[in-house]
């Protein structure tokens, strides 16, 4: 894979011009190139495929995170901020916030929504360009992480996971929230619909049915709840433990360093 360094190019006047910073990038180019042309709809789309439902989620990743007041956290893979934002209200104004993704257009987004509101504890939240298998912190650093949709995506779940529990301080967690590859056949089933009559039609009308088609195929090449649990305890973490959602369709795995 190759390996990129990259920075946000805003000009002097941006406002969120000194929130940004860079890392190294090791991933699939067609995945980067795929999460940055649905960046200015992405929100929007969250919001109908999921009839709202994704918000609930997240609180409860955040939740499960164990982020407190004070806290320093990590956002890796944050997309357009929805886990940062409320990992900044969780750790208030004393606490600091970092969301890491590989899409400049992504970050682009978050830091615009960061911009539109005027809550102060999001002022301590800092976007950064960086890769999930090659975190640019140091070890135990963080006391707390979130990962959502992201684990699924990366192109190697062991190593983002090893480098997650790298910068993880010791009694700390990481919640991860994604779309659950169930082992019961009638949920499959269900997700597999809901994805070809629900999800792909209504990203049709953003002009991006192909972006969405891959949902299918990366939710089978992910990991079960089982196998979850099993690779965090491989990787070092003391416990592990998976929870369903949704009646199966989505999952969080919750693992203690």
């Amino acid at each position: 894979m190759a390996s990129l360094q990259l920075c946000l190019p805003f000009s002097s006047t941006s406002r969120s011009q000194f929130r940004f910073s860079y890392g190294r990038v090791r991933c699939s180019s067609e995945r980067q190139e795929l999460f940055s042309r649905i960046a200015p709809v992405y929100d929007n789309l969250n919001d109908l495929l999921s009839f709202g439902q994704h918000r609930i989620w997240k609180r409860m990743a955040v939740s499960w995170s164990g982020a407190k007041t004070g806290d320093n956290v990590l956002d890796v893979c944050c997309g357009s901020g929805d886990l940062s934002f409320l990992l900044s209200e969780q750790v208030g104004s004393q606490g600091k916030v970092i969301g890491l993704d590989f899409s400049k257009n992504q970050l682009s987004m978050a830091s615009s929504r960061q911009d539109l509101v005027s809550k102060a504890c999001y002022k301590n939240i800092e976007w950064v360009v960086g890769d999930a298998l090659d975190l640019p912190f140091s070890d135990c650093f963080f006391d707390a992480i979130t990962m959502g949709y992201g684990l699924r995506n990366v192109v190697d779940k062991r190593k983002a996971l090893e480098e997650s529990f790298r910068v993880l301080k010791p009694g700390s967690r990481i919640s991860v929230l994604d779309f659950n590859k169930s082992t019961q056949p009638f949920t499959t089933a269900i997700q597999e619909w809901m994805i070809d009559n629900v999800v792909v039609p209504v990203a049709s009308g953003y002009g991006l049915a192909g972006e969405y088609q891959y949902l299918k195929s990366s939710i089978r090449a992910f990991l079960t709840g089982k196998d979850l649990e099993k690779l965090a305890l491989e990787i070092g973490f003391s416990r592990a433990k998976h929870y369903e959602l949704s009646g199966g369709l989505m999952g969080n795995l919750v693992a203690t360093r």
